[in-house]
């Protein structure tokens, strides 16, 4: 098939790494890995955040409608794709472009990881919010990644037609290095940024403070605009406690996860997580909170320990529990990595996906 990608909330070409931009890239990997002809039909960035107004909101629109017409042109004259392929449209982020030239040329509309929040229903987001139910309704497909997504828009539009696709990532350079772990060596890899990563890194450092006893070490993997903060968090332990690695590529974040034994990151506000498959891949069990859409991916007391949100001693006992335990260590981190390989990986993804594709798009076309 050929397919019509756009993510409104962050472009796959987009400049700045994020967990949004690595999920749009594997999502195109995939669709090709299974033959399909993927074209990114935009890069129009339909975020409108906290500041959102009246004037904004406009603005956005007229460059939406530009957008239109620019592809209704294009497409009529070197031809119309099969279907538009929509990844993360919610409150904030519509898809403003598909809708309109799926009614224009009659194609099938598919949607990934789209979500509903009744919160959200405020000001502009409430408008916005409108126009993603209305493409959630008539979408051929919306694909899930999550049960509380899924969840969310069965209780607005319980005719919506949905269907699950676990989230996954590209774990090849993750499985393919043999774990080496050091003993107490702790791992992390987020983004430093305001927000949820900012509100995780002061739990993780409150939780690490109740364990000074024991000689864990942390390799910290992340960089952002509030890094200052981030370290100011951690200021008080010892200087060879905290090993402050900045941004690195993917090959290289394997290798230091190669050396980790377990990887603490609460994950506040995390909508699954990406980090913690990829730790999973790399043979650490994680320690995480039991929060948001983080036990989508970590399985508790299979590949990793789930505890309490905002419960600083438990998130601490979890982590000596598995530091102090190397049989458990070990048999959750062997755990973990199968998990991935089988349930998370590009593969698994790739033949799920092109499974909901032709169920849905290519018994139409037929």
């Amino acid at each position: 098939m050929k397919i019509a990608f756009y993510a409104p909330l962050k472009s796959p070409e987009h400049p700045v790494p994020s967990g949004d931009r690595l999920m749009a890239r594997q999502i195109i990997t995939c669709l090709r890995r299974a033959g399909h002809d993927v074209d990114l039909a935009s890069e129009l960035r339909a975020l409108l955040g906290d500041s959102a107004d009246e004037a904004g909101y406009g603005a956005l629109q007229s460059r939406a409608e530009a957008e239109i017409a620019r592809l209704s042109a294009l497409w009529r004259e070197e031809g119309v794709p099969d279907l538009w392929f929509c990844y993360h449209l919610y409150y904030k982020a519509p898809d403003l472009i598909g809708p309109a030239l799926c009614e224009t040329f009659g194609l099938p509309y598919v949607t990934v990881e789209a979500s509903y929040s009744h919160r959200r229903n405020i000001g502009i987001w409430r408008d916005m919010q409108a126009k993603v139910l209305e493409a959630i309704r008539g979408a051929t497909v919306n694909i899930g990644l999550t049960a509380r997504d899924m969840e969310g828009i069965r209780e607005v539009a319980p005719e919506a037609v949905m269907a699950t696709l676990k989230p996954f990532i590209d774990d090849g350079i993750f499985t393919g290095k043999a774990a080496e772990p050091e003993p107490f060596r702790l791992g992390t890899v987020a983004m430093m940024r305001p927000g949820d990563k900012m509100e995780s890194y002061r739990a993780l450092a409150a939780s690490l403070r109740q364990i000074t006893d024991i000689p864990w070490t942390l390799s910290v993997v992340g960089d952002g605009p509030v890094r200052d903060d981030v370290m100011a968090f951690f200021a008080d332990f010892a200087g060879e406690r905290i090993e402050w690695l900045g941004q690195k590529q993917p090959i290289d974040v394997a290798k230091i996860l190669a050396r980790g034994a377990v990887y603490v990151w609460p994950g506040c506000g995390e909508a699954y997580g990406l980090a913690y498959l990829e730790a999973q891949a790399a043979g650490l069990p994680v320690v995480a909170w039991a929060t948001a859409g983080v036990p989508e991916v970590v399985e508790n007391g299979i590949s990793g320990l789930l505890t309490a949100p905002g419960d600083h001693a438990a998130y601490a006992a979890a982590i000596m529990d598995l530091l102090g335990n190397e049989q458990k260590r070990q048999r959750m981190a062997d755990d973990a990595r199968s998990r991935v390989r089988n349930d998370h990986s590009l593969s698994a993804a790739t033949r799920t996906l092109d499974a909901i594709l032709q169920r849905h798009i290519g018994a139409r076309k037929q």
